[in-house]
């Protein structure tokens, strides 16, 4: 991004030059008493500040505004304005921030204090090793999904030539991560909303995997056609009354399509099992990422005449978070 730079001067605090006094003799300066307030709000007006100030300035809003870790937080959104790393922003504390860069770094705080996500304020996150864009229009990529993708990569990667499909494709890092692990595999994403699936595209570009993934707008399987090795899916399961009681960063900022999993929190995720088999080879797979305390109401959705048993795998936390189970029997 590119600021014109304001063309005023910096302001200088703590002394008033120029300034005679009975107690001061011509040429000297007069110590100027400004109050703290003053001082801060002055600061804050300056055209030009060295990163420490800015530092300072930045942790004491986040902390007013209730942002945890708010040092951490500003440091690291400083290392984004400037495009370098937080060792950068330690070594060079003393340097001073052009006057674009300060409005840029203001500016990105203010979101912050509103609690906007760090991640949509960058418009970037790591997952899997990869870098992401992501938007308010997607769900920001959570750790533990990490596992749905390595399971994934466990299903294919014996396989030759395997597809697979993607319900809820959003940012496209579950697709997108399997898709550059398994170069042989290819993949279809699809999701409801065309915004969604142009950040996925973009993804998918960007990792050099936008050839293997197909997308295109359906409500769980009615755009889908086809067999698959695997469907792989992180569905909305938050209960729809859980839903204001999210942190604000999550509640009122990210996607409550990608959230709101109904009144039980499963809504989606029946739809995704009750349909699967129609899609799946016979031994294929469904991995599905579910909520806290589900595992019982969704492995009673298992019918064991088409799926064998289905498997609960724990998250960093010992929660379940990844159910697996495979067809048995396929529908025709």
């Amino acid at each position: 991004m590119s600021l014109m730079e304001p063309s005023l001067p910096e302001f200088r605090l703590g002394r008033r030059p120029n300034c005679t006094s009975p107690h001061v003799s011509k040429g000297d300066s007069e110590p100027l008493n400004v109050s703290p307030l003053l001082t801060r709000r002055l600061v804050q007006f300056r055209f030009t500040m060295d990163i420490s100030t800015a530092l300072s300035l930045a942790t004491e809003k986040l902390a007013e505004a209730g942002i945890a870790e708010p040092r951490r937080e500003a440091a690291s959104l400083m290392a984004f304005i400037l495009d370098k790393d937080a060792a950068f922003v330690i070594a060079h504390s003393e340097d001073e921030l052009a006057a674009n860069q300060k409005m840029l770094f203001d500016s990105c705080v203010r979101r912050r204090a509103k609690h906007e996500p760090f991640q949509y304020i960058t418009r970037r996150q790591e997952f899997y090793g990869l870098e992401f864009e992501v938007t308010p229009e997607v769900l920001i990529p959570r750790p533990e999904t990490e596992i749905l993708v390595e399971e994934a990569i466990k299903v294919l990667s014996p396989l030759e030539n395997s597809r697979f499909c993607e319900i809820g494709v959003g940012s496209g890092c579950i697709s997108v991560s399997i898709l550059a692990s398994v170069t042989s595999a290819k993949a279809i994403g699809v999701d409801i909303y065309e915004a969604a699936l142009n950040v996925a595209h973009r993804n998918a570009e960007r990792h050099n995997v936008a050839k293997r993934l197909t997308l295109f707008e359906s409500d769980v399987f009615s755009e889908v056609t086809g067999k698959f090795d695997l469907i792989v899916s992180n569905p909305p399961y938050i209960p729809a009354c859980d839903i204001d009681s999210l942190q604000p960063e999550v509640r009122d900022h990210e996607p409550h399509t990608a959230l709101d999993g109904g009144c039980d929190g499963i809504a989606i995720i029946e739809r995704i099992i009750a349909q699967s088999p129609e899609f799946l080879i016979s031994g294929g797979s469904l991995l599905l990422e579910i909520g806290f305390g589900q595992a019982s109401k969704v492995c009673d959705l298992f019918d064991l005449r088409i799926w064998n048993a289905p498997e609960f795998l724990p998250d960093l936390q010992g929660i379940p978070r990844i159910v697996r189970a495979e067809v048995t029997t396929v529908a025709k």
